[in-house]
Formats: structure tokens, sequence, C-alpha cells
């Protein structure tokens, strides 16, 4: 799983401040409104609606219900005021002029926000999924903001370009792109945001804009790694491309009970493998643990038995299975893509900064059931950067870990609580960050967990380009 709240990252090391200074070209900031200059009572939903070049759905029409849908069901029973199914930046300019501080607005793409935020309570969902183009441009790609990852992936499969991304084929591009952008390439291409050349976005005074090295820099920064929803509305994208890989994949799955040993091995390992080696570790629940270790390797599998040889020796155990098999790079995208129906599920995320006991990550879930900690290396490529070149904070982290548990209404309850308890016990092992794309209202310190020392620096941008907290959120940065 790749999620993320949606709304609207330069080529790594072209960051706009590579030496971590702020910038002070901030943009004037919209013309101070008095609290009575806004009118009282909601939007006039029929005057947007003669404004859109798309569809506003609002309560009683026969497609609301469908139009307002995300992807986990849990969040079914959100009653926002209306949908605008935007198809032009146009139409997302009338939307935040029409609702600004009357009602809440939060963008969607894939509508894969793990806490709901992209289908606020009485509140206006700007559906951006209709700006869905994938225009291929020789080393580029013009990703419009409601483009799916199966989208983008069919485009660039026949252009023989590669933009490292999720797996997930119905995440939408922006909100993976505004949280980061965490995949099977990450290490030898970097993060999503780091391919980022440009962005179209709406900020609150219903300005489009675009932010790149050169034009609202500080902006820029903040779209790479500073979480969706944040800023403004994304329309587009703009990302630099690479040639597309043969890429081996693999999956070795561990005799029951070596798991403690193999998630030791695995973080000692993975630190010391070449960057075009990508792998996670997967730990389920249980008594006892188990394990199973997967991944990419941009080469052949001449060259990458080796490392996995090594990490066998590591582990002490011999897996019951192992495969490796060379494909191309769409071949390799749909080999990790999960399904497309939707999912009723908890979710949460750490981050392990260095390596942490064993124990610390077994210990977590051991005995209980459902629950699945999925860890996926960085390093590489995503190390290369300082974190204060973009807003993404945890370059220098060795993996994320999202915790994730199936669950039924029934449950629900239970499972989150149970969660929960996992998600402080990593903390308490040593893994005390966390991934703002696997956002979680009950997450503790999340500000400082998500964005470390970035946070102060993305307060400043979110009040210089939205004052008046028009996009505010539980979780945002102006919040």
């Amino acid at each position: 799983m790749a999620g993320a709240s949606a709304v609207g990252t330069a080529v790594a090391g072209c960051s706009p401040d590579s030496s971590g200074a702020r910038p002070t070209s901030f943009p004037s900031p919209p013309p101070s409104t008095s609290a009575s200059s806004v009118p009282a009572g909601p939007p006039d939903w029929n005057a947007l609606r003669s404004r859109l070049s798309g569809r506003l759905v609002v309560p009683g029409e026969s497609a609301f219900e469908s139009a307002k849908r995300g992807f986990n069901p849990f969040f079914d029973d959100h009653a926002p005021a209306a949908v605008a199914q935007c198809a032009t930046p146009e139409d997302v300019q009338a939307c935040i002029t029409a609702a600004a501080r009357r009602v809440p607005i939060a963008a969607r793409s894939g509508g894969h926000s793990y806490a709901g935020y992209s289908a606020p309570e009485h509140g206006l969902v700007v559906d951006v999924g209709r700006m869905s183009t994938v225009d291929v441009q020789g080393d580029r790609v013009v990703v419009g903001a409601g483009a799916r990852l199966k989208d983008v992936y069919a485009a660039l499969g026949p252009a023989g370009r590669c933009l490292p991304a999720g797996t997930c084929p119905t995440v939408g591009i922006a909100g993976l792109t505004l949280g980061g952008g965490i995949g099977v390439l990450t290490r030898q291409y970097g993060l999503t945001c780091d391919r980022l050349l440009s962005a179209r976005i709406v900020t609150a005074d219903g300005t489009v804009r675009t932010a790149s090295a050169d034009s609202e820099s500080e902006l820029f920064w903040a779209l790479r790694g500073g979480g969706g929803g944040n800023f403004g509305i994304v329309t587009s994208f703009t990302f630099a491309t690479d040639p597309a890989p043969e890429v081996t994949v693999f999956a070795l799955r561990f005799p029951d009970g070596s798991a403690g040993d193999v998630a030791g091995a695995w973080q000692s390992w993975i630190s010391g493998t070449p960057s075009k080696l990508w792998s996670n570790l997967v730990l389920t629940s249980g008594s006892p643990v188990k394990s199973r270790v997967g991944g990419c390797f941009v080469g052949d599998p001449g060259a990458l038995n080796p490392l996995l040889d090594d990490l066998v020796r590591r582990a002490g155990a011999t897996p019951v299975s192992r495969s490796a098999r060379q494909m191309d790079y769409p071949g390799a995208m749909r080999y990790f893509a999960g399904g497309e129906d939707r999912e009723s599920f908890v979710a949460s995320s750490r981050v392990i900064g260095k390596p942490i006991d064993p124990a610390g990550l077994t210990g977590t879930i051991a005995g209980k059931t459902g629950v699945d900690l999925l860890i996926d290396s960085l390093g590489g490529a995503v190390s290369r950067m300082a974190p204060s070149d973009t807003a993404f904070w945890h370059r220098g982290a060795l993996a994320s870990v999202q915790v994730y548990a199936s669950a039924t209404a029934g449950n629900r309850d239970a499972v989150t609580r149970t969660v929960g308890g996992v998600v402080a016990g990593l903390a308490a092992a040593g893994a005390d960050g966390a991934y703002v794309n696997y956002i979680d209202p009950a997450l503790p310190d999340w500000m400082n967990a998500y964005y470390g020392g970035n946070a102060p620096r993305l307060r400043q941008v979110a009040r210089s380009y939205d004052p008046q907290g028009v996009f505010r959120f539980a979780q945002g940065v102006a919040a």
C-alpha cells in the first residue's frame, strides 16, 4: 500500500536551497479580509455549478454517494457538503473563490487519505480526478494531478521511460508526490518528489502559480515532502524521467521461528547493499511471527544472487522458497501492484533511523492477529540529499515501517487500539519518525514525527501562502 491525502516535488540535487538557509522570497500575502467581508452561510452552490466546466454534486443527487467515496469504506459516512469534479485549473480557482473561509476545502486525487481527510465534514471536496492526462515529452512527463499510478505507468511504459513512484495502482500521483513518494525504485532513482521539476498550483488567494526552482522556490521546497493539502491545490506536475531499466524482482519466504534473525540480518544487510537494490521486509503477526523479504534489482539475476546469498548467510535460516526473475519496467510495476478493490483497514507508520533491536520489531506484533509490518528500505539516492534540501525530512533513515491491519466495521475500534499499541512499541524501540503519506490522526507528536527539523519552515510557508487558513485541517501544517 502507498496512500496519501491528495493535493498538490526538482531533480535530485537541484533543490532551490541546498544550503538549508531560508530564502526570503515569499509572495505578497493576499489582502487581509475581515470576517464581516465574508458572506454568512454556506457557498452558493448553484452559482458555483454555473462556473464549472466539470460537475458539482451535492447531497440528494443520485451521484453523490459515489462521488464522495474514497478508497477506504470506513470513511463512507463522511458527509461533505459538495463534491466538485474539476476538469480545469479554472474550475479549481472557482471552487476556492466560492468556498474559501465559508466551508472546509480539501482536494482529492486518488482518495487514499488514511484518515479520510480528502472528504471533509460539511466541506467542499475538490476532486481533481478529471485532470488525469499523462503527456510524455522526451525525458519529461507532464502529469495531471488526478492521474492514478496505473495511468502514469501505462503512458511511460511504451515510451521507454521511468518515474520512481509507488505500487498501488489507484493511488493518486498528487498525494504520493506531495508526501515524498516511496517506491520500489527509490534507492536507485530517489523519491517521486525528487524528480519534480515544477508544479502548477492554485493557492488560497485563487492564484494559479508555477512552483519550481526558479519560481515560487520556497513553495516548491515545501511541495516536495510537505504533505498533501497544506499549501494549495496542485493541478499538474512536470517530472524528469529516466530510461526505463530492466529489473529483476525477487522474493524469499523464511521458515517460522526465524523472524527475529531475519529482521536483524535484513537491517544490517540492506544498509550495505548497492543502490540498485531495493528491498522490503514483511513481518506478519502471530505465534510465531512470520517473515518474508522481497524487492527488485536494477540489473540481471547474476549480479543479484550473491547479494541474496549474503542475506541468507546473515540470517542463518534457509528460505522455504526463493525466486528471482528479470522483467521490463512495466512488467515489474505490474508485479508489485496490489489490487484495485476498495479495502477496509487501519494503518499508521514509523521510520527506522538506524538498525534497532529485532525484538523491538517482532515483539510489537507477536501473538497478535491480522497485523503486518511493511518495512520499506530507504537509503541510496534518498540519502544523497540533505534533510533540509526538500521538505522530506527522513533522508538519512534506514527504512519506513507501515503498520497495516485489515478491519471490519465490527472490530474497527479494537484493531485501531492494536495498531496504536504497535506504533507505540516501535517508537519505544527507537523508530520514532513517521511518514506523512500514512497519515494517522492518533499519532503522538505527529508534526515532529513527519517533518522533524523542517516543521518551522513549513509553517512559515503555510503562513505566507495561506494566511487565513483556507486549507487548514486536523493534521495540516497550518493547524
